[in-house]
């Protein structure tokens, strides 16, 4: 006598559920990382960009600042002014484009650190900003710029010719 065991499925368990959604949620995050570094990358370079603008509409302005304010170290004042503006204008279009990698925000990085360690005393709200920045920052410099960014359009290109 031929028996026929037939199978049931069971329902998923609420564990199983729970796992189930845990996947759903962690896919859907993961689908929003380039979103997220691209708006880490605009904003940071929004910031630095125009502090920098700032800076080259008066020069002299802010060569008195790195001279009485800014001690910046191992640096005179005005080649001090003239490479943290230079980092903050050109180091932020080559973020917003994707271009040079985890160069510009290490730059950003270095310019926001010593701009911290440049300033005698700084506010508890101004330094919470640096931090947040140079969070932002060391995230971009440790994850990379995302997949939507030039170098990783130009990436493939270039192995081709090499």
């Amino acid at each position: 006598m031929n028996t026929i065991h037939t199978v049931h499925a069971n329902p998923p368990g609420l564990w199983q559920r729970g796992h189930d959604l845990w996947c759903q949620l962690t896919r859907s995050l993961d689908s929003l990382q380039p979103l997220a570094a691209l708006l880490a990358r605009l904003y940071i370079a929004q910031v630095f960009f125009l502090s920098g603008l700032t800076k080259l509409r008066d020069w002299e302005t802010t060569v008195a600042l790195f001279t009485d304010e800014y001690k910046v170290p191992l640096l005179p004042p005005a080649l001090a002014a003239a490479m943290g503006t230079a980092g903050e204008v050109a180091l932020p279009v080559l973020l917003v484009l994707g271009l040079g990698g985890r160069f510009s925000p290490l730059g950003l990085f270095v310019v926001n650190a010593v701009a911290v360690i440049s300033l005698g005393e700084i506010a508890p709200a101004a330094l919470q900003q640096h931090m947040f920045w140079g969070s932002l920052l060391a995230g971009l410099a440790i994850y990379g710029l995302g997949p939507w960014s030039l170098d990783r359009w130009l990436a493939p290109r270039l192995r081709r010719l090499f």
